[in-house]
């Protein structure tokens, strides 16, 4: 257990040492911020453009903004920000391949399931606090602007796209254990979430996909209710487990 917690310690220290965690607060802090500056703007910047487009024919009407149109920007923008974790994360396994060092931390007895424990554990935190910081910030923008109330569905909303993240964070871990490549991890992650989309297209498998999370948006405005998820939400949870039992087994008997 000391040596697991030792490790855990340097994972983390690496973070703070190497500015990701800095990084990635500014980031998700940014991301909070644009959220209710984009809405707040918004009918200034059809106003500006209006004669522009008058001028081509299209008229601008009168818009109204309120936290549902900051909400819903935040869940436009919470994708890149998942964009930019996942680039950054993908070589958190294979640095270590590449400089050896995970051979030297085994061979002082730290116990191969640690080592995935611990990576996870270090992106699941990353991933959480950079999340419920983007989300801490537009909530308080909203709330001093407009009403947060008119967004119905928002607590659920919220956890599933986080819980979208963590299976995210799962198939890095597994892509990671399974090849020793930052372009094989990129691919690999990029393509299941690909592939598990596409299924998504089709109607009777819709609520069965992990990426079903991504529409949650759809809550806000009770177009759909928290029950349309609920499989999904569990399917997700289900294959964030098997990640992580299939990347341990495969790890366990990995020839480094």
């Amino acid at each position: 257990m000391k040596s697991f917690i030792a490790f855990l310690k340097k994972e983390i220290f690496e973070c703070i040492r190497s500015g990701e965690l800095t990084f990635f607060c500014i980031l998700f802090l940014i991301f909070g911020i644009m959220n209710p500056a984009i809405a707040k703007l918004t009918p200034w910047m059809l106003e500006t453009l209006s004669d522009s487009l008058a001028e081509q024919g299209m008229m601008v009407t009168e818009v109204t903004v309120n936290a549902l149109t900051s909400w819903t920007q935040f869940f436009k923008n919470i994708p890149i920000a998942l964009i930019v974790f996942v680039f950054l994360y993908s070589g958190i396994f294979t640095k270590e391949y590449e400089t050896n060092t995970l051979i030297l931390i085994l061979t002082k007895g730290l116990s191969r399931y640690k080592v995935v424990f611990a990576k996870f554990f270090v992106m699941f935190t990353m991933w959480t606090i950079g999340y419920l910081l983007c989300f801490a910030v537009t909530y308080g923008y909203n709330a001093f602007f407009w009403d947060n109330s008119i967004a119905v569905g928002l607590l659920p909303a919220m956890v599933h796209w986080w819980l979208f993240g963590i299976w995210i964070i799962g198939l890095i871990v597994l892509f990671s254990v399974l090849v020793k490549s930052y372009t094989g991890v990129l691919l690999g992650t990029g393509g299941s979430v690909l592939g598990v989309y596409l299924i998504s297209f089709f109607p009777k498998a819709w609520k069965y996909t992990p990426t079903t999370l991504m529409e949650s948006a759809s809550l806000l405005i009770g177009t759909k209710s928290i029950e349309d998820y609920g499989i999904a939400v569990l399917i997700t949870i289900l294959l964030v487990v098997i990640c992580l039992i299939v990347s341990i087994t495969v790890m366990n008997r990995k020839q480094l």
